[in-house]
C-alpha cells in the first residue's frame, strides 16, 4: 500500500498520479472466487478524534471485543477477514467466535460458531496484513445482524479499526467469546462507536451461481459513511440502496467504504489514507466488486479553509486537481473491468465550513462530474438533496443538526437518486 503523503500545493503532476499508480492490489482481489462480500470497513491507522473517541490508541489486553455488523448478502457458509493494515507488530489472536445477534451485545446461543484459522482457533495477523478465516457452516440470510468477538490475550497494541461505524461495539475483561448474555459486556464505558480488526464477512452460497460480480461499492467520505443517521439503525445510504435494490426482486450486496473526514487528494493521520492511495484497497480489492459509486471531496474543499490541526492539515485545491484524482480513479476502475459512478457533492451552505471560494470549486467539479462524460455513469446527490430556493443550501426536512451531513430521511433520498439501472 502506498503511503506516501501526498504533496499538492502545485497542480497535480503526473508523479502525484504515478504514485497511486504504483498502489498495490491485495492479493485477495482474486476474481473467480466463489466467496461473495457481505459485509466490510476501511481500516484505518488508530488514531484520537475528539468527535469520535475510540480505543484504537491503546489497544486491547486480556480482553473480548464484540462487534455487530449487518450482513448484505446470504449464504451457508461464511468467513470473517481481519485487518492488521496499520499494525506495527503481529497482531494475536486468542480466539473468535460468531454468531446471529440477539441484539445488543447479545447473542443467540445455538448460533456461536469458532472462527479458525488453518484449523487453529488462534492465529497471528502480521504487520501490515490482512487474514481470512476458514469457512464456518452457519446460514445467512441478507440484512441479518451478525456478532464477531475477538480475544486479545497478550497486548495489541495500537488498533487498526475504522472509526465511524454508527454502529456500537463493546468490550469486556477476560474471555467472554462464547457467552450468549450481555452482561459482561455491560460496564460502563465499555461500548465504542467503531469498529476494531474487523475488515469484512464473506459468504457462500451452495445454491447460488458460481464466481460473480454484483457488488456495489459506496466509496467516499463521512456522507458515505453515514455520520448523522440514526446509530445503530443501518441507516446509512448504503443501507438504503441495499433495501432498494431488494425491493425491486435484484438483491445485491452494497459495501459500505466511506472514511469519515477523508479527501481525494491528501492522507491524514486521523482520516485515512486518500482516495488515490486506498482506492485499490478499499473498493477494487474485492473479489466482487462490480460497480463503484465516488463521492468524495467535499474535505478537500472545505477543511483548509478551517481550523488547521493535525487531522486536517493540508493546502488548498482547485477544482481543477480534484478533477485529476476523479480521473485516476476512474482509470484504476476501468483497469479492473468495474463500473464507476460519480456523485455530485451535496451543498453546506448553512454550516460553519462553508465560505464563497469553497461554493465556487464545489460548483466547478459537480458541472465536470455530470458534462464530462468521464464516468460511466452520474448520480446528482446535489439536486436530490438540495433546497430548490436555495441550492447552496441542504433541503431542511434532510439536514442533520450540523447541516453539512444528513439525516436518515436525507440519506434515503440519496439512495433514491441512484438509477439502479447504470449499476
Amino acid at each position: 500500500m502506498n503511503r506516501n503523503k501526498t504533496a499538492l500545493a502545485a497542480p497535480i503532476a503526473a508523479a502525484l498520479l504515478a504514485a497511486a499508480v504504483t498502489t498495490a492490489t491485495p492479493a485477495a482481489a482474486a476474481y473467480g472466487s466463489p466467496w461473495h462480500s457481505a459485509w466490510g470497513a476501511s481500516p484505518q491507522a488508530p488514531t484520537h478524534t475528539d468527535w469520535f473517541p475510540n480505543w484504537s490508541e491503546q489497544g486491547f489486553r486480556d480482553q473480548s471485543v464484540r462487534q455487530v455488523v449487518r450482513a448484505g448478502a446470504q449464504g451457508g457458509e461464511l468467513r470473517g477477514r481481519l485487518s492488521n493494515a496499520y499494525g506495527k507488530a503481529p497482531l494475536r489472536l486468542a480466539g473468535a467466535t460468531v454468531a446471529k445477534s440477539a441484539g445488543g451485545a447479545a447473542v443467540r446461543p445455538e448460533t456461536v460458531r469458532t472462527l479458525r484459522f488453518g484449523g487453529s482457533a488462534t492465529t497471528t495477523v502480521p504487520a501490515g496484513a490482512e487474514l481470512s478465516s476458514d469457512a464456518v457452516a452457519l446460514p445467512v440470510q441478507a440484512f441479518e445482524q451478525l456478532t464477531v468477538t475477538l480475544w486479545f490475550q497478550g497486548p495489541t497494541g495500537p488498533a487498526t479499526f475504522h472509526n465511524v461505524a454508527m454502529a456500537t461495539s463493546f468490550r469486556a475483561d477476560g474471555n467472554h467469546l462464547r457467552d450468549a448474555a450481555a452482561d459482561a459486556f455491560s460496564a460502563a464505558g465499555d461500548q465504542s462507536f467503531s469498529w476494531y480488526y474487523l475488515a469484512g464477512i464473506d459468504v457462500k452460497d451452495p445454491a447460488a451461481p458460481g464466481p460473480r460480480r454484483s457488488a456495489v461499492v459506496t466509496f467516499g467520505d463521512s456522507l458515505s459513511d453515514g455520520f448523522g443517521a440514526t446509530p445503530g439503525a443501518d441507516r446509512r445510504y448504503s443501507d438504503a440502496l441495499a433495501g432498494r435494490l431488494a425491493a425491486l426482486g435484484t438483491p445485491r450486496p452494497v459495501l459500505n467504504a466511506g472514511i469519515g473526514g477523508n479527501k481525494v487528494l491528501t492522507d491524514s493521520p486521523c482520516f485515512g489514507e486518500s482516495a488515490l492511495n486506498r482506492f485499490r484497497r478499499d473498493a477494487l480489492g474485492r473479489p466482487d466488486t462490480a460497480a463503484v459509486i465516488v463521492l468524495e471531496g467535499t474535505n478537500d474543499i472545505v477543511q483548509p479553509d478551517g481550523v488547521q490541526d493535525r487531522c486536517t492539515t493540508g493546502p488548498r485545491v482547485t477544482a481543477q486537481q480534484i478533477i485529476a484524482g476523479y480521473r485516476e480513479l476512474i482509470r484504476e476502475a476501468h483497469a479492473r473491468g468495474v463500473r464507476i459512478i460519480g456523485g455530485t457533492i451535496p451543498p453546506y451552505g448553512e454550516s460553519g465550513y462553508w465560505t464563497a471560494r469553497g461554493e465556487e470549486v464545489r460548483a466547478e467539479v459537480n458541472r465536470w462530474i455530470r458534462t464530462s462524460g468521464a464516468y460511466d455513469a452520474v448520480v446528482d446527490f446535489d439536486r436530490a438533496v438540495a433546497d430548490p430556493e436555495h441550492p447552496q443550501n441542504l433541503k431542511a426536512e434532510f439536514a442533520f443538526a450540523d447541516r453539512l451531513h444528513l439525516n436518515d430521511a436525507g440519506y434515503r433520498a440519496m439512495a433514491e437518486a441512484v438509477d439502479v439501472n447504470a449499476l
